[in-house]
């Protein structure tokens, strides 16, 4: 299973790219991983929230393939603890996905297109976190969730 994390945005700036590198390296130990940074549409400015939500899920809507596990990160989302995410990750390997796809949205977040034909909606908290941390903390659940399924001793408990 391959490990897909899609962000609509910037670049990260240098701290959280760094911490970003770090756990996505470290993940490359249990499965493949990618990370596809998708740039905010041209215009956006002038654009109303639901124009722009829009125009950024047509994007990725085009880049999903028929057999793609797609997890939408939504503030309405279900909350999973580290060890639930693990479970939920395993199950996933177990039924042969062949690819996870997480999706990070743009500043307002998904729009209900994507969210429709999503297979699973997580929520990462009820607090809200600048939209680059959220990718560092994305990258470092799935890692430690990882861990978790080997039991090594990266989570403690």
């Amino acid at each position: 299973m391959k490990i897909c994390f899609w962000a609509i945005g910037k670049s990260n700036e240098v701290y959280v790219d760094a911490g970003v590198a770090d756990f996505t390296n470290r993940l490359q130990k249990y499965f493949p991983v990618e990370w596809t940074l998708y740039p905010v549409p041209k215009n956006a400015a002038a654009m109303s929230e639901d124009e722009l939500k829009k125009k950024e899920a047509d994007l990725l809507l085009a880049q999903i393939k028929k057999d793609d596990f797609i997890i939408a990160l939504d503030e309405f989302g279900k909350q999973l603890d580290s060890v639930d995410l693990a479970k939920f990750i395993q199950s996933r390997a177990n039924e042969s996905i062949k690819r996870l796809v997480f999706i990070i949205g743009g500043a307002f977040g998904l729009h209900a297109n994507l969210l429709s034909i999503s297979n699973y909606k997580w929520s990462l908290s009820k607090l809200t976190f600048p939209h680059q941390l959220v990718r560092l903390i994305l990258a470092e659940q799935v890692y430690r969730a990882c861990t978790i399924l080997k039991n090594e001793k990266y989570h403690h408990k």
